[in-house]
């Protein structure tokens, strides 16, 4: 049965952990870069579907730091794949806005180079932003802004402090955050950003998400009532004025 989504009520930033994509291919036999190539495919149609929908940030965790401890050979497949996924025309043919948050020393110069190819290519670019969390962690982004705060020497310390030294200090933070493979975490993936996002975990693996599957997930976004820690009657009474 096709989901009807109210077109009023869009999340404006959906963050993904894209999780399942070695699991989906050892399941078929297959080595775990397969399946990584299979979710760049993924990639490209929930992007384009975010697009349709008027989603205007889609934040995609890529490769975290801890990702790092993997096997050479994954690694380097990875990097390939994201290579591939920043050359596509994506986002030269759509109107998107391409940017990366995470540790960039950490990347190889030829992926380093590429990002900030892609970056100014499209800075212009106002139908959507895609953001692309690469070499990321949440408690590596949080520490690095505690560093800048005190290497500025300032004392008075407010949330919109912190907030201004984050990665994410160009966009608002995240109304959904799904994660896809069955795991029920979010791996330290934006825990600043994140705490009142909706919250949507689903055992498709992430080769397998397509748009049927991200349009239950904004689904069941719009089934919630978001209270931001306002009691239900409080909540009512304000959609009431």
């Amino acid at each position: 049965m096709a989901i009807t989504l109210d077109k009023n009520r869009i999340p404006q930033h959906v963050a993904i952990i894209m999780d399942g994509n070695g699991r989906w291919a050892m399941d078929s036999g297959l080595d775990r870069t397969y399946g990584h190539k299979a979710g760049v495919e993924t990639v490209k149609k929930i992007t384009a579907e975010c697009a349709r929908l008027g989603v205007k940030y889609l934040t995609l965790y890529t490769f975290s730091t801890e990702n790092w401890n993997r096997p050479a050979y994954e690694i380097e497949a990875l990097m390939g794949l994201v290579l591939s996924f920043v050359e596509m025309n994506l986002f030269t043919d759509n109107n998107i806005k391409f940017q990366m948050i995470g540790d960039r020393k950490r990347l190889p110069e030829s992926v380093q180079d590429k990002i900030k190819y892609m970056e100014d290519l499209t800075k212009d670019n106002t139908h959507m932003t895609v953001v692309m969390a690469m070499s990321y962690s949440s408690r590596w982004e949080i520490t690095e802004a505690v560093r800048q705060i005190v290497a500025e020497g300032t004392e008075d310390i407010t949330e919109e402090t912190i907030s201004k030294h984050l990665c994410t200090n160009f966009m608002p933070d995240p109304e959904l955050l799904i994660r896809t493979g069955g795991e029920i975490r979010i791996s330290n993936y934006l825990l600043w950003q994140c705490a009142y996002s909706e919250l949507y975990f689903c055992d498709t693996y992430w080769p397998d998400f397509d748009e049927e599957a991200l349009h239950k997930a904004i689904a069941d976004y719009q089934s919630r009532q978001r209270r931001f820690g306002k009691t239900e009657a409080q909540v009512e009474a304000e959609e009431k004025k």
